[in-house]
């Protein structure tokens, strides 16, 4: 029974990929593929297997009923590009009972800001910077999370409903909604198994465009075509996953490591693996740590190959480092990464916070 129904759940999602795989373009939506705490980017996102606590509600939904706390508030700072691009990430995860869990978190990557040039001309001809004004670029999910364990001993599910909201200034805005699912499952102590399933039904954005008389000639001036209404499609990804941990004699002491595939479904993207249909990145990452004190990560990510000058292939890997230390429930955890570009190699700083509460006592107790 065990196996059976783990292998149901691991294979079926190819289901879903198979059908319209060329209903939509690459990338879209690509905000929520950066990673959310500094302790999963460390190990190069290498994470739905061993997620738990309140980054699973974007990690892997299932891992909120690891949880084993009334209460885990998570938040994420990061900057990109030099400190232009912001991205903020603040997560809640509750503990219902012994068997499942909730959580709501809110995610936003925008850069504020921006000089809107489209009117430094005016229609004299003539150059006036007090046309110039300024406007931010927006990308905005709202997170909500159920998990439960199933009769399945070592079996949880879990599954998060995605709210999207994308503004450009007043130009552009949409908004969207999906569904991912997500499942682990503990083989022994030292072994666990996991899948993940995001956009399981498809995630839909509905763009609305306002674009006046004055910017459309802009449009029409630089050889832009001008923005339409309609809707984009963020296709199927599967992910599966394979964690292990291993206590290294009786000194408190640990050793342990993830490895993740992700399976895209929208053709033929620049990964280590690819086809027609689908592209496989694979991932990973170790850490070493002192029970729940005190932890080291490393992993590698964005496995690619490019072409130099000369036609000739390089291959390239992007490393990632990470710590975390932790007292008495609250958790700080650092990553030095990137957020993908492996030949711009923008790395930053990533800091995530954690703080995991006991219910509170009755006052008549």
């Amino acid at each position: 029974m065990r196996i059976s129904f783990f292998t149901f759940f691991l294979f079926f999602p190819f289901v879903a990929l198979l059908q319209g795989s060329n209903l939509a373009p690459k990338y879209s939506n690509e905000f929520l593929a950066i990673g959310v705490g500094a302790d999963a980017m460390g190990m190069g996102n290498a994470f739905i297997s061993q997620s738990s606590g309140a980054s699973s509600i974007y990690w892997n939904p299932a891992g909120l009923n690891r949880l084993n706390k009334w209460l885990e508030v998570g938040f994420m700072h990061s900057s990109y590009f030099a400190g232009i691009a912001k991205y903020d990430v603040l997560n809640f995860a509750h503990q219902l009972d012994e068997k499942s869990a909730i959580g709501i978190g809110a995610i936003r990557f925008g850069v504020d800001d921006i000089p809107n040039t489209t009117q430094l001309i005016d229609n004299s001809g003539n150059i006036n910077y007090d046309n110039i004004t300024t406007f931010s670029a927006g990308d905005y999910a709202f997170l909500f999370s159920y998990a439960r364990q199933l009769g399945v001993e070592g079996l949880n599910l879990g599954g998060t409903a995605k709210v999207i909201h994308r503004k450009v200034g007043d130009f552009a805005k949409s908004w969207g909604f999906g569904f991912d699912l997500g499942m682990q499952y503990e083989l022994s102590e030292n072994w666990r198994f996991a899948s993940v399933l995001r956009d399981a039904t498809s995630t839909f954005n509905a763009w609305i465009f306002n674009i006046d008389n004055d910017m459309q000639q802009v449009f029409i001036s630089t050889g832009n075509e001008i923005p339409q209404n309609g809707l984009e499609l963020t296709l199927p990804r599967l992910i599966i996953a394979s964690n292990c941990k291993y206590n290294i004699g009786e000194s408190g002491l640990y050793a342990g490591g993830e490895l993740d595939i992700d399976i895209t479904s929208d053709g033929r993207r620049n990964t280590l693996l690819k086809t027609s249909l689908f592209s496989f990145d694979p991932h990973m990452g170790i850490n070493v740590g002192f029970k729940d004190f005190f932890v080291l990560r490393g992993g590698v990510s964005n496995i690619q190959y490019t072409t130099n000058l000369d036609d000739s292939k390089k291959l390239n890997i992007q490393p990632n480092i990470g710590i975390g230390v932790a007292f008495k429930g609250f958790h700080i955890d650092y990553a030095f990464t990137d957020i993908g570009d492996v030949s711009a190699a923008l790395y930053s700083h990533v800091i995530s916070l954690r703080l995991r509460l006991d219910k509170p006592k009755n006052a008549i107790e």
